[in-house]
């Protein structure tokens, strides 16, 4: 599946928008064929789609500038955080400016007596924990790659932390919106809680971009913990793994990541980082709260682990050991990659309720036993999540064909069990055909959303819904 062609009446746009757009931006705008290609492309295998020009904002009023000028003469418009998206969210798939908002990296407001803090959308989360480190807060959200904010929010991003602080969705306060029409919006107050009107924050979290761009993002933060130890422990079997996830969820430990790593990915990980992790299906734990609460939470999950076949827990309990574990997690991806040197790896997620997760990934990891292609998995088991990387020789038909067949089966099946197509990759153009099976009627509400806000198609048109 690809995404369709650029409309013939957008290309004799482009000349005079640019006119107008570099009368505005000057040197900040940009039609560099390299500086177009980065702003493309992100880091999965799908085909990269250059704009025809980058501009590089400073405020969000010069992002509402530059949205008026690309409506006036229906130039599509592409966000830009960091490029780390996974399913084509950034491609310009029908031409158009790309607004790389990475200029846009001032913390607005930390508030750290109500615990939240206003930044611009490039603000990456590193740079927000720097930054706000001396209060005694941090944000959570950690999906691996340091992300903007306002790309995390546009995404609806999660990661390792989310078993215990949620996803972008439950940590968004509020936002700021430019709008297709160039009208500059605020989504809510910073109040916690609001019962009036429509809930316009959750509908632009997750919206990749189709709806609007966000130029500013208010947070929830959370306490540093007082303790935090974390763990490796192997597994016999891939079952006794998740069943000890699935059980730890279940008797309401709070604990703070479970991360499920199989044999093919540890394996990966070993070679990359230089470590010698038992090559056998692998749980990555990390406890957060009370000395006394950690080592309390720490004795049930080794209890329940050691019932489902698990070897011994590996403990780090320095920050530099800590660090140097999840470093190794996060590098999960191109650990993978570099199995099959020259491959590029097929990113894909999905998601099911907690208590279908083992029956997914079993059937999941049976399909790859009988499969020619390698793949690796990992996973946020603790909410249900987890991820694939096929690796792929992109000049194979062969194998693009086996990755899609293999990931249509996983998919589908994660459906089936009342899941979701994607936890947190998000849809972008190359989620897209599963969006049917999985919403049925809802998917045309969702086409009136995008009509009624984005009435002229130009707001990263090609993904999510197509109008």
């Amino acid at each position: 599946m690809t995404p369709s062609a650029a409309p013939a009446l957008r290309r004799n746009a482009v000349e005079p928008a640019l006119g107008e757009l570099h009368a505005l931006l000057g040197d900040r705008l940009s039609t560099a064929q390299a500086v177009r290609d980065h702003h493309g492309t992100d880091v999965s295998y799908h085909t990269p789609y250059p704009p025809d020009a980058v501009a590089f904002a400073q405020s969000t009023e010069e992002v509402a500038a530059i949205v008026k000028i690309c409506a006036r003469h229906g130039l599509p418009v592409i966000p830009y955080g960091t490029g780390t998206s996974l399913e084509g969210q950034i491609g310009a798939v029908q031409g158009g400016v790309c607004i790389d908002l990475g200029q846009m990296n001032r913390v607005v407001r930390v508030n750290p007596e109500d615990m939240d803090v206003t930044v611009e959308a490039g603000v990456t989360r590193k740079q927000l924990n720097a930054h706000i480190r001396d209060t005694g807060l941090f944000f959570p959200i950690d999906p691996g790659a340091d992300a903007s904010l306002g790309g995390m929010a546009a995404t609806r991003a999660s990661g390792t932390n989310a078993v215990r602080y949620g996803t972008m969705r439950e940590n968004v306060l509020s936002l700021t919106v430019v709008l297709a029409d160039g009208r500059i919006i605020r989504t809510a107050r910073r109040a916690r809680k609001s019962a009036a009107g429509y809930d316009l924050t959750r509908l632009f979290v997750g919206s990749e971009g189709t709806l609007g761009v966000i130029t500013e993002v208010t947070l929830r933060l959370q306490g540093i913990p007082e303790a935090i130890s974390s763990a490796v422990c192997a597994f016999a079997t891939i079952e006794g793994a998740v069943n000890t996830v699935i059980q730890t969820i279940q008797a309401g430990v709070p604990v703070a990541r479970i991360e499920l790593l199989d044999e093919v990915q540890i394996d990966a990980v070993n070679k990359y980082a230089k470590l010698d992790y038992q090559v056998a299906p692998t749980l990555f734990f990390e406890f957060h709260g009370t000395e006394r609460g950690v080592v309390e939470q720490a004795e049930t999950v080794e209890a329940l682990a050691q019932d489902n076949g698990a070897g011994e827990f590996h403990w780090a309990t320095k920050p530099e050991d800590r660090s140097k574990l999840w470093q190794a997690r996060h590098d999960a991806y191109f650990a993978a990659l570099a199995l099959k040197p020259g491959c590029k790896g097929w990113a894909t997620d999905v998601c099911v309720p907690i208590s279908r997760l083992a029956e997914c990934i079993v059937e999941t990891k049976k399909d790859l036993a009988a499969s020619f292609v390698p793949a690796a998995l990992v996973g946020h088991v603790g909410d249900g999540n987890f991820h694939l990387v096929y690796l792929i020789d992109p000049n194979k038909p062969a194998e693009i064909n086996e990755a899609a067949r293999l990931n249509e089966r996983m998919v589908l099946r994660a459906i089936a069990m009342d899941g979701t197509c994607t936890g947190e990759h998000g849809v972008g153009w190359g989620k897209m055909e599963f969006l049917q099976a999985e919403h049925g009627e809802a998917l045309s509400v969702m086409r009136q959303l995008k009509i009624a806000l984005d009435p002229d198609g130009i707001m990263n048109p090609g993904k999510i819904v197509r109008v």
